[in-house]
């Protein structure tokens, strides 16, 4: 399928009518591909990150070692990233996430079309979604609300303490005031198909909300991976966790872990 494993990469800024502002797009794209429906397609919140990481270069690798095709988009965050990247049901408890919705709206309706239609593809071998911290919240919550089939979704340092209430506060209540977590117990089913990786780096952060001498990153990562695995999913399966020794909450801690979360869920 591939007649040679380099990339060729081009920006395009694509008008977001659901948001009402323009979207920088870093996109990637595999050359010497023959059919490109055998391609995947990764979607990738806070592209603008992707050049500081040489994304090209670890592309680049990944389609050598596999000869597996990723077509990839970088989606810049602008200015209003911190009301985009949220949870579509509601706002966090300091009114982030207010424009989550109409993100999400955004990527399935408008730029997933304009991708088939720019790169000419009638349909992707699968579509994976990726995201680092709250970013990282913003693509898994999109993987569980949507209807484009995700097959996998990367949450690097995800941003899982997202909450309804102040965690200082007297009732704070980390099994109800978790929005995620929340979302997934009251779900009764979960996408077909759809695997989980979960990156978390020990020097992700300093806060120990519990005090029991884990950071709150991993212990609301390992709590999240509690109950997909009530629901029925099996780790090694179904979800992954990849926990770096040292690992902080920057592009080079995440620029680790891309290449095993293609592995775990792509290969």
């Amino acid at each position: 399928m591939l007649k040679e494993t380099s990339i060729f990469y081009e920006t395009y800024s694509l008008k977001a009518n659901a948001l009402e502002e323009e979207i920088v797009l870093h996109c990637y794209l595999p050359t010497g591909i023959v059919q490109p429906e055998e391609m995947g397609l990764l979607l990738i919140n806070d592209g603008q990150d992707l050049p500081k990481m040489k994304f090209e270069e670890i592309l680049d690798g990944w389609i050598a070692a596999s000869g597996r095709p990723l077509l990839c988009i970088g989606i810049e965050a602008g200015e209003s990233r911190i009301q985009k990247y949220g949870m579509k049901d509601q706002p966090d408890y300091l009114g982030r996430g207010t424009l989550a919705g109409k993100y999400q709206h955004f990527i399935e309706h408008e730029l997933y079309p304009f991708i088939l239609s720019y790169f000419k593809v009638k349909q992707f071998q699968s579509i994976h979604l990726m995201g680092f911290s709250l970013g990282a919240l913003s693509m898994l919550d999109f993987a569980l609300n949507n209807s484009l089939k995700v097959a996998s979704v990367g949450v690097m340092s995800g941003s899982l303490w997202w909450r309804k209430m102040d965690k200082n506060h007297a009732k704070y209540d980390e099994n109800t005031d978790r929005l995620m977590h929340y979302k997934l117990k009251q779900m009764t089913n979960l996408p077909d198909g759809l695997k989980f990786f979960f990156e978390c780096g020990t020097l992700d952060e300093k806060e120990d909300r519990n005090k029991n001498g884990v950071i709150d990153s991993i212990d609301d990562t390992i709590d999240l991976m509690r109950l997909l695995s009530k629901k029925g999913k099996k780790e090694g399966r179904d979800y992954f966790y990849y926990q770096i020794e040292g690992g902080k909450h920057d592009v080079a801690t995440w620029a680790k872990a891309i290449p095993v979360y293609w592995k775990k869920c792509i290969l």
